[in-house]
Protein backbone atom coordinates (compact mmCIF):
# COMPACT_ATOMS: atom_id res chain seq x y z
CA UNK A 1 0.00 0.00 0.00
CA UNK A 2 1.20 3.51 -0.84
CA UNK A 3 2.88 5.27 2.08
CA UNK A 4 1.22 8.55 1.03
CA UNK A 5 -2.23 7.25 1.98
CA UNK A 6 -3.78 8.90 5.03
CA UNK A 7 -3.35 7.32 8.41
CA UNK A 8 -6.61 5.96 9.82
CA UNK A 9 -7.27 8.99 12.02
CA UNK A 10 -6.80 11.49 9.19
CA UNK A 11 -8.83 9.32 6.80
CA UNK A 12 -11.67 9.12 9.34
CA UNK A 13 -11.61 12.91 9.83
CA UNK A 14 -11.67 13.57 6.08
CA UNK A 15 -14.50 11.09 5.47
CA UNK A 16 -16.54 12.46 8.38
CA UNK A 17 -16.70 15.89 6.66
CA UNK A 18 -18.04 14.62 3.31
CA UNK A 19 -21.34 16.06 2.07
CA UNK A 20 -20.88 15.28 -1.63
CA UNK A 21 -19.38 12.18 -3.25
CA UNK A 22 -18.54 12.58 -6.93
CA UNK A 23 -17.73 9.61 -9.14
CA UNK A 24 -16.06 8.99 -12.46
CA UNK A 25 -17.76 6.32 -14.57
CA UNK A 26 -15.41 4.30 -16.78
CA UNK A 27 -12.99 2.47 -14.50
CA UNK A 28 -14.87 3.40 -11.30
CA UNK A 29 -18.57 2.61 -11.74
CA UNK A 30 -17.62 0.18 -14.52
CA UNK A 31 -14.62 -2.04 -15.12
CA UNK A 32 -13.33 0.50 -17.65
CA UNK A 33 -13.86 -1.63 -20.72
CA UNK A 34 -15.97 -0.20 -23.55
CA UNK A 35 -18.24 -2.55 -25.48
CA UNK A 36 -19.75 -1.60 -28.85
CA UNK A 37 -22.12 -3.61 -31.01
CA UNK A 38 -22.13 -3.71 -34.82
CA UNK A 39 -25.02 -1.26 -34.94
CA UNK A 40 -23.11 1.29 -32.81
CA UNK A 41 -24.84 0.36 -29.57
CA UNK A 42 -22.85 0.74 -26.39
CA UNK A 43 -22.80 -1.65 -23.45
CA UNK A 44 -21.68 -1.04 -19.87
CA UNK A 45 -21.78 -3.25 -16.81
CA UNK A 46 -22.56 -1.74 -13.39
CA UNK A 47 -22.22 -3.39 -9.99
CA UNK A 48 -25.36 -3.82 -7.90
CA UNK A 49 -23.12 -3.56 -4.82
CA UNK A 50 -22.13 -0.05 -5.90
CA UNK A 51 -25.77 0.83 -6.53
CA UNK A 52 -26.84 -0.32 -3.08
CA UNK A 53 -24.01 1.63 -1.46
CA UNK A 54 -24.90 4.79 -3.39
CA UNK A 55 -28.56 4.55 -2.40
CA UNK A 56 -27.67 3.92 1.26
CA UNK A 57 -25.24 6.84 1.33
CA UNK A 58 -27.80 9.18 -0.20
CA UNK A 59 -30.34 8.17 2.46
CA UNK A 60 -27.90 9.42 5.10
CA UNK A 61 -27.96 12.88 3.52
CA UNK A 62 -24.72 12.72 1.52
CA UNK A 63 -25.31 13.78 -2.09
CA UNK A 64 -23.83 11.68 -4.88
CA UNK A 65 -22.97 12.91 -8.36
CA UNK A 66 -21.21 11.81 -11.52
CA UNK A 67 -18.64 13.62 -13.65
CA UNK A 68 -17.55 11.77 -16.78
CA UNK A 69 -15.67 12.66 -19.93
CA UNK A 70 -17.84 10.45 -22.11
CA UNK A 71 -21.54 10.87 -22.88
CA UNK A 72 -23.82 7.86 -22.64
CA UNK A 73 -27.54 7.27 -22.37
CA UNK A 74 -26.66 4.23 -20.24
CA UNK A 75 -24.98 6.44 -17.64
CA UNK A 76 -27.99 8.78 -17.56
CA UNK A 77 -30.26 5.78 -17.08
CA UNK A 78 -28.11 4.34 -14.28
CA UNK A 79 -27.95 7.73 -12.55
CA UNK A 80 -31.73 8.04 -12.78
CA UNK A 81 -32.21 4.50 -11.42
CA UNK A 82 -30.06 5.40 -8.40
CA UNK A 83 -31.67 8.79 -7.79
CA UNK A 84 -28.50 10.66 -8.74
CA UNK A 85 -29.48 14.14 -9.93
CA UNK A 86 -25.99 15.63 -10.23
CA UNK A 87 -24.81 14.33 -13.59
CA UNK A 88 -22.24 15.99 -15.85
CA UNK A 89 -21.31 14.09 -19.01
CA UNK A 90 -19.00 14.84 -21.93
CA UNK A 91 -16.66 17.05 -19.94
CA UNK A 92 -12.96 16.27 -20.28
CA UNK A 93 -12.05 19.07 -17.85
CA UNK A 94 -13.55 17.68 -14.66
CA UNK A 95 -12.35 20.61 -12.55
CA UNK A 96 -14.40 22.99 -14.71
CA UNK A 97 -17.34 20.57 -14.48
CA UNK A 98 -17.02 20.67 -10.69
CA UNK A 99 -17.16 24.48 -10.77
CA UNK A 100 -20.49 24.23 -12.63
CA UNK A 101 -21.80 21.77 -10.02
CA UNK A 102 -20.75 24.04 -7.16
CA UNK A 103 -22.73 26.94 -8.59
CA UNK A 104 -25.92 24.89 -8.13
CA UNK A 105 -24.83 22.84 -5.11
CA UNK A 106 -22.44 24.96 -3.04
CA UNK A 107 -20.21 22.78 -0.89
CA UNK A 108 -16.73 23.50 0.48
CA UNK A 109 -13.97 21.58 -1.29
CA UNK A 110 -12.99 19.83 1.96
CA UNK A 111 -16.55 18.43 2.11
CA UNK A 112 -16.23 16.77 -1.31
CA UNK A 113 -14.93 13.28 -2.06
CA UNK A 114 -14.06 12.27 -5.60
CA UNK A 115 -13.40 8.72 -6.79
CA UNK A 116 -11.37 8.39 -9.97
CA UNK A 117 -8.94 6.05 -11.63
CA UNK A 118 -6.94 7.88 -14.31
CA UNK A 119 -5.26 11.18 -15.22
CA UNK A 120 -8.41 13.14 -16.17
CA UNK A 121 -9.60 12.69 -12.56
CA UNK A 122 -6.54 14.23 -10.93
CA UNK A 123 -7.62 17.84 -11.45
CA UNK A 124 -10.48 17.24 -9.02
CA UNK A 125 -8.88 14.59 -6.81
CA UNK A 126 -5.92 16.80 -5.88
CA UNK A 127 -8.19 19.67 -4.78
CA UNK A 128 -10.98 18.04 -2.77
CA UNK A 129 -11.11 16.87 0.83
CA UNK A 130 -11.08 13.14 0.12
CA UNK A 131 -9.45 11.59 -2.95
CA UNK A 132 -10.58 7.99 -3.46
CA UNK A 133 -9.48 5.45 -6.02
CA UNK A 134 -9.98 1.85 -7.10
CA UNK A 135 -7.64 -1.13 -6.79
CA UNK A 136 -6.75 -1.08 -10.50
CA UNK A 137 -6.22 2.68 -10.86
CA UNK A 138 -3.26 4.14 -12.71
CA UNK A 139 -0.20 4.53 -10.46
CA UNK A 140 -0.25 8.33 -10.90
CA UNK A 141 -3.68 8.33 -9.29
CA UNK A 142 -2.90 5.91 -6.46
CA UNK A 143 0.14 8.02 -5.55
CA UNK A 144 -2.16 11.01 -4.97
CA UNK A 145 -5.16 9.32 -3.37
CA UNK A 146 -6.01 9.44 0.31
CA UNK A 147 -7.56 5.96 0.10
CA UNK A 148 -7.62 3.04 -2.33
CA UNK A 149 -10.26 0.32 -2.29
CA UNK A 150 -9.34 -3.34 -2.38
CA UNK A 151 -12.01 -3.77 -5.07
CA UNK A 152 -11.50 -3.00 -8.73
CA UNK A 153 -13.59 -0.51 -10.65
CA UNK A 154 -17.04 -1.90 -11.44
CA UNK A 155 -16.62 -4.62 -8.83
CA UNK A 156 -17.74 -2.95 -5.60
CA UNK A 157 -15.12 -0.22 -5.19
CA UNK A 158 -17.76 2.50 -4.95
CA UNK A 159 -19.63 0.46 -2.33
CA UNK A 160 -16.46 0.28 -0.25
CA UNK A 161 -16.09 4.06 -0.51
CA UNK A 162 -19.72 4.60 0.52
CA UNK A 163 -19.24 2.28 3.50
CA UNK A 164 -16.06 4.16 4.46
CA UNK A 165 -17.92 7.49 4.51
CA UNK A 166 -20.94 6.11 6.39
CA UNK A 167 -18.72 4.47 9.03
CA UNK A 168 -16.77 7.71 9.54
CA UNK A 169 -20.03 9.66 9.88
CA UNK A 170 -21.59 7.14 12.25
CA UNK A 171 -24.47 6.31 9.88
CA UNK A 172 -23.44 2.83 8.72
CA UNK A 173 -25.28 0.86 11.43
CA UNK A 174 -28.45 2.91 10.95
CA UNK A 175 -28.31 2.32 7.18
CA UNK A 176 -27.81 -1.42 7.72
CA UNK A 177 -30.45 -1.89 10.44
CA UNK A 178 -33.56 -2.17 8.17
CA UNK A 179 -31.98 -5.19 6.45
CA UNK A 180 -31.28 -7.17 9.62
CA UNK A 181 -33.73 -9.67 11.10
CA UNK A 182 -35.18 -8.65 14.43
CA UNK A 183 -33.13 -10.57 16.99
CA UNK A 184 -36.09 -10.70 19.40
CA UNK A 185 -38.17 -12.93 17.10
Amino acid sequence: MNSDFCNQTELHERAARIKLLLLDVDGVLTDGRLYFGNQGEEFKSFSTLDGQGIKALQKTGVKVGIITGRTSNLVARRANDLGITILVQGREDKWEALQDILREHPVALEQIAFMGDDWPDLGVMTRVGLALTVANAHSSVTERAHWQSRERGGEGAVRAACDLIMKAQGTFDTALAPYLADASL
